[in-house]
C-alpha cells in the first residue's frame, strides 16, 4: 500500500470542466418539459393533464402525515432547539419511531414507502415545525446512504444498509473539502486500494449529519494503476471506524440545530465490498442522487411560503396604521399578494416535479433543478418581505418577543434559515451554470466541435454539416406558434382567464431560444464565459416553468372541485407579476453591465481601488482564509455525538 499523498491534485480549467462533463448524464432518454422550453418547444402535453398519484400511495402518505403532523405540534419545540442549538435525543428516537428516516426506503426494507410527493410533503411539513430537523431528515435520506443505494447498490449492499437506514441508523454525505466546493475534479480525500480494503486519508467540510451521523457516504479519489482505473468513487463507511474523527461541530447564522462537521479520514480501513457503483463513478453517483434529492430543499421552501402566507395574514389583520388594517394599505398589500401568489407556485412547480419523478415518465433532471433554484431564491425573498411587513417585530427574536409579553413569531428566524438554501446542494451561481449546460445540450451536441479549439478542421466541417440540417429544420419554427393564435389553450379560461399567460409561455419559450442560438453564435467558445447572460437564461426559463405548473395546478384543483376559483386568480396574480420579471431578464440580456463589471473586478483584484477600503477596523482579525487539510492523524478531540 502507498503512504497517501498530502499534495492537492493540480487541475487545470479545461480539465475540471471535463471532469464534470463526464460525470453528467448524456443521453435522453425521456422526454424533459423543461428541456423542451429550453429549445422553443412549449410541450404543454408532457404536464397536462396533471399527473396524479395512485390511490393507495394517497392513503399510506395521508395516514403518514396525519402521525407526522401530531408529532411535530406535540414533541417539537422549535424554540428550544434555537436556544440550545441542538436536536433533543427524544426527538430522534421519536422520528425513528414513527419511520421518518425511511420515508423513502421501500417497505421490504423496514422503510415507509412514501412516493416523493408524500416525502416532500412530509419534509415541508416538519421543515415548517423547525427547518433543522426537516435538514437532517433531508440529509438521511435525499444525499445520504439510502439514495445512493436505491439506485447504484448492490443487493447485498441494500440488505446490509437500507433496513439500519429505515429505523436506526442516521446517514451523511461527505464530498465538500476545505479547498473544494462545486469544483470535484480538486478532491483530495484519497482511498488508496489494499487488498480487499481501500484506506482512506483525508478531511471534509461541511458535512451535514456528520456530527451525529451512524453512517458515512464519502467521495474519495483512487489512484489509477495497472488494475484499478481509478477516479473519484463513492463508498459507504461506518462512522465509527478506527481512524475517523469529527474535528469540529460548525456553527452557522442560521439552522442552529444542524449537526454539521468536520470529518478527518486517517488510514480508515473501507472494505470494497461497500464501494457503490464502479471505481471513477463517484460523480455520476452524486448527480444522479441529486437529480430528485434536490427537489427536498424546495419543498422545505414550500412550507416556508405557506408560514409566512399565515403570519403575514394573522399579523396584518390586527395591525392598524392610519385607521385601517397595514393589509389594506398598498405598500403593504402588493408584498402579501407576492408572498401568496409566490407560494401557490412553488408548491404547484414541487407537486408537478415530484409527481413526474414517481411516475419515471419524464426526464427531471432540469425540473428538479429549476426546483431548487426557484424556490431557494424566492423563499427568501418572501421571508425578507415578512420580515418588512412585521416592521421592527420582524427584527426581534421570538423570544425577546415572548418575553415582553407578545406571539413569538421567529421570522427574523426563518430568514436567517432559509439564507442556506441558495447554496446547499449546488449555489444559485452553480445552478444556473448546471442548468444552462443541460439547456444547451442540443445545440452543443450538434455544433460543439464547431468551437472546440481542439478540434481538427475535418471534425470541425463534419459539425458544421451537421449543425446545418439541425438548424435549417429547427429555426423555422421558432417563428411563429400557438401563442400567437388568440384562442389558443382556450380550456385554461373559467371566469379568470390563465390562456393568456400560457401563450406568453410559449412565445417566450420561442424567443428564449432564438436569444440563446444567436448568442452562440455571436460568442461561440466564448460561450461559457459569459455567466451573467447564461443565468438570466437560466432564470427566464424557470420563470416560464413555474407559470406553467401553476396553470397547470390551477386547472387541477378547479377540475377538482378544491378551491378551483381561488386557485386561478392565484395562477393570475402569479403569472402577471412572473410576466414583469421575464420581460425586464430579456431586456437585461443585452443591456447590462456585464463588460464594465469585469474591468471593475479586474480593478478590484489589482489593488487599484485599496484606497476605497481606508476608514474601517477588520474584526476578522488574522488566521488562513482556508484551514490546513493535509492527510494525517487527528490532533483535536472527537466531537462525534451518535443518538441513543
Amino acid at each position: 500500500m502507498s503512504a497517501p499523498t498530502t499534495k492537492k491534485p493540480t487541475v487545470t480549467e479545461r480539465e475540471a470542466r471535463q471532469v464534470a462533463e463526464a460525470a453528467r448524464e448524456q443521453d435522453w432518454r425521456k422526454p424533459s418539459f423543461a428541456k423542451e422550453l429550453f429549445l422553443g418547444r412549449f410541450r404543454l402535453d408532457l404536464i397536462h393533464p396533471h399527473p396524479l398519484p395512485a390511490d393507495e400511495d394517497v392513503q399510506r402518505g395521508e395516514e403518514f402525515l396525519a402521525r407526522l403532523r401530531e408529532f411535530c405540534e406535540t414533541k417539537i419545540d422549535s424554540a428550544l432547539i434555537e436556544r440550545e442549538a441542538r436536536i433533543p435525543d427524544e426527538v430522534i428516537a421519536g422520528l425513528k419511531e414513527l419511520g421518518a428516516l425511511g420515508m423513502k426506503i421501500d417497505t421490504k426494507y423496514g422503510g415507509l414507502g412514501l412516493t416523493q410527493v408524500y416525502y416532500n410533503r412530509a419534509l415541508s411539513l416538519v421543515g415548517s415545525a423547525n427547518p433543522a430537523v426537516g435538514a437532517l431528515l433531508s440529509a438521511h435520506q435525499s444525499i445520504g446512504v439510502p439514495q445512493p443505494l436505491k439506485i447504484f447498490g448492490t443487493q447485498q449492499q441494500k440488505d446490509a444498509f437500507l433496513p439500519r437506514c429505515a429505523r436506526t441508523d442516521i446517514s451523511a454525505f461527505l464530498l465538500t473539502e476545505p479547498d473544494v466546493g462545486s469544483d470535484p475534479a480538486r478532491l483530495a480525500t484519497t482511498a488508496v486500494p489494499d487488498g480487499d480494503d481501500y484506506v482512506l486519508d483525508g478531511v471534509k467540510l461541511w458535512t451535514t449529519n456528520g456530527v451525529v451521523a451512524d453512517l458515512l457516504v464519502v467521495m474519495a479519489r483512487v489512484p489509477a494503476t495497472e488494475d484499478h482505473k481509478g477516479g473519484i468513487t463513492a463508498f459507504v463507511v461506518e462512522a465509527d471506524s478506527p481512524g475517523v474523527t469529527v474535528e469540529n461541530r460548525n456553527a452557522f447564522m442560521g439552522l442552529r440545530g444542524i449537526e454539521n462537521g468536520v470529518t478527518r479520514f486517517h488510514q480508515v480501513r473501507v472494505p470494497a465490498a461497500n464501494r457503490i457503483g464502479a471505481e471513477g463513478a463517484g460523480l455520476k453517483i452524486a448527480l444522479t442522487t441529486l437529480n430528485t434529492g434536490r427537489l427536498s430543499l424546495p419543498a422545505m421552501c414550500v412550507g416556508a411560503g405557506k408560514w409566512c402566507l399565515k403570519i403575514a395574514r394573522e399579523w396584518s389583520a390586527v395591525r392598524e396604521q392610519w385607521g385601517k388594517p397595514v393589509a389594506l394599505h398598498e405598500a403593504v398589500g402588493s408584498k402579501i399578494s407576492f408572498i401568496a401568489a409566490t407560494t401557490f407556485a412553488l408548491e404547484a412547480v414541487v407537486d408537478l416535479s415530484s409527481q413526474m419523478a414517481d411516475e419515471n415518465r419524464n426526464d427531471i433532471r432540469i425540473e428538479a433543478a429549476l426546483a431548487k433554484l426557484y424556490g431557494s431564491e424566492m423563499a427568501c425573498l418572501m421571508a425578507d418581505e415578512l420580515v418588512q411587513i412585521r416592521g421592527g417585530r420582524g427584527f426581534e427574536t421570538a423570544e425577546s418577543l415572548k418575553a415582553r409579553g407578545e406571539r413569538a413569531v421567529p421570522a427574523e428566524q426563518l430568514l436567517r434559515d432559509l439564507r442556506i438554501n441558495r447554496i446547499f446542494e449546488g449555489s444559485t451561481e452553480i445552478m444556473h451554470l448546471l442548468i444552462a449546460r443541460e439547456a444547451v445540450d442540443a445545440h452543443l451536441s450538434v455544433a460543439g466541435d464547431l468551437i472546440d479549439p481542439d478540434k481538427s478542421l475535418q471534425d470541425k466541417a463534419r459539425a458544421g454539416a451537421n449543425a446545418g440540417v439541425f438548424y435549417a429544420k429547427w429555426l423555422p419554427k421558432l417563428v411563429a406558434g400557438p401563442g400567437q393564435l388568440p384562442t389558443s389553450y382556450g380550456d385554461f379560461k373559467h371566469g379568470v382567464d390563465l390562456a393568456p399567460h400560457l401563450r406568453f409561455v410559449e412565445r417566450h419559450a420561442r424567443k428564449l431560444a432564438r436569444s440563446t442560438f444567436y448568442a452562440m453564435s455571436r460568442w461561440q467558445g466564448r460561450m461559457e464565459t459569459k455567466q451573467g447572460f447564461l443565468g438570466r437564461v437560466v432564470d427566464i426559463g424557470a420563470e416560464l416553468f413555474a407559470m406553467s405548473a401553476a396553470c397547470v395546478r390551477a386547472e387541477l384543483l378547479r377540475r377538482q372541485g378544491d378551491h378551483g376559483r381561488e386557485a386561478y386568480l392565484l395562477a393570475d396574480a402569479f403569472c402577471r407579476q412572473a410576466r414583469i420579471r421575464v420581460d425586464e431578464l430579456f431586456n437585461r440580456l443585452w443591456s447590462n453591465t456585464d463588460d464594465l463589471d469585469r474591468k471593475v473586478v479586474k480593478g478590484v483584484l489589482g489593488g487599484s481601488f485599496a484606497w476605497l477600503e481606508r476608514g474601517i477596523v477588520d474584526p476578522s482579525g488574522d488566521g488562513p482564509w482556508i484551514a490546513d487539510a493535509t492527510p494525517g492523524p487527528s490532533r483535536r478531540e472527537n466531537v462525534r455525538r451518535p443518538f441513543g
